[in-house]
């Protein structure tokens, strides 16, 4: 077993900042909800005034990405192109269009296991009041997933559906990119040690002075349990797990990670960790390696440097590639 892999029944460790620690001078810390999910920025600054600023900061670029990328504001960026990209080119942002063509690039490195357009069927589904599609439903909204019909001019900057019923949702992709940004939002204003993280997506900037920050990995069956503890410097960490918005029903669990070639919830798996330079890497291969399952996830790993990940499957089974067995530099094949 790695020695980063700690025994089942682990606790999450304290951190300064964190509840029961002591809160030592110059640690500063805060919590909003933004985005549909828990914003946590903890940093440390010689300055507190200069410190809270920071975070304000962040939180305002929280903000400003949730009011470009939401798929539920009307007047967002993003639903101005699921209402209009199949009429016509739809101009972009730079910001957006870089986004996209990375979602692209990530689809096509995962054969189709991450697809932003999988929101054609994501959107039938409604885990709060337990709704999943009927069979006819489902057969005609995969109809309009697929990656590679969605056309993208660089020079025009726009983006077009090539299917009528297309949509796009980048619910798998904006957490990370949110926390890249206040990571260089942060270090622009002098800070050197901090962790930024929303909901299953965190960056780690630096140590947490002078020794790894403490992540867990929580047991995705055994709630305030964690079946891993990694100390961590700078590095981005995504977890996708099938315990965050799901509803059990027929002996099955509907989780709101879906396969875009069946447009159903993947059971090989309960939950995947994956370690990378940036959020929006460590964010795009959780989702495509929770979509191809243990070996196939694994391969993909493996073939890209300076990339780890942690996979615990449907049996409670824990796998991890081999650069958290072997420090340094992997091979790439």
């Amino acid at each position: 077993m790695s020695p980063l892999l700690k025994a089942r029944n682990s606790t999450r460790p304290v951190a300064p900042g964190m509840p029961g620690a002591e809160f030592a001078a110059g640690w500063l810390m805060r919590d909003e909800a933004i985005m549909g999910t828990a914003i946590h920025v903890e940093l440390w600054s010689d300055d507190h005034a200069a410190g809270e600023k920071a975070i304000s900061a962040v939180m305002h670029e929280m903000h400003r990405i949730d009011r470009a990328m939401s798929p539920h504001r009307p007047d967002s960026e993003l639903s101005r192109i699921n209402r209009d990209a199949a009429a016509g080119p739809v101009p972009l942002s730079a910001e957006m269009f870089r986004l996209i063509a990375r979602a692209d690039a990530f689809s096509r490195l995962s054969d189709g296991a991450f697809d932003i357009t999988y929101a054609a069927v994501g959107q039938l589904y409604d885990y709060r009041e337990r709704v999943r599609p009927s069979p006819e439903a489902l057969e005609a909204a995969r109809a309009a997933v697929g990656y590679q019909h969605l056309v993208l001019d660089a020079q025009a900057r726009t983006v077009r559906f090539a299917l009528e019923g297309m949509r796009i949702d980048l619910g798998g992709f904006a957490k990370g990119h949110a926390v890249d940004n206040s990571v260089a939002i942060l270090r622009r204003l002098g800070i050197a040690h901090a962790i930024v993280s929303a909901g299953g997506d965190s960056r780690a900037m630096g140590d947490c002075r002078g020794r790894p920050w403490s992540i867990g990995i929580r047991d995705p069956r055994r709630s305030g349990e964690m079946v891993a503890v990694l100390p961590l410097e700078d590095v981005s960490i995504s977890t996708s797990g099938d315990y965050e918005r799901y509803f059990d029903a027929d002996g099955k669990r509907f989780h709101h990670l879906i396969d875009p070639a069946t447009g159903q919830s993947p059971r090989s798996v309960h939950s995947v960790t994956v370690l990378a330079d940036d959020g929006l890497t460590s964010e795009a291969l959780s989702k495509a390696v929770f979509v191809l399952g243990v070996d196939k996830g694994l391969r993909l790993i493996e073939s890209q440097a300076g990339v780890d990940a942690v996979v615990i499957d449907s049996n409670g089974t824990l796998h991890y590639s081999s650069g958290l067995l072997a420090p340094g530099p992997k091979a790439t094949p």
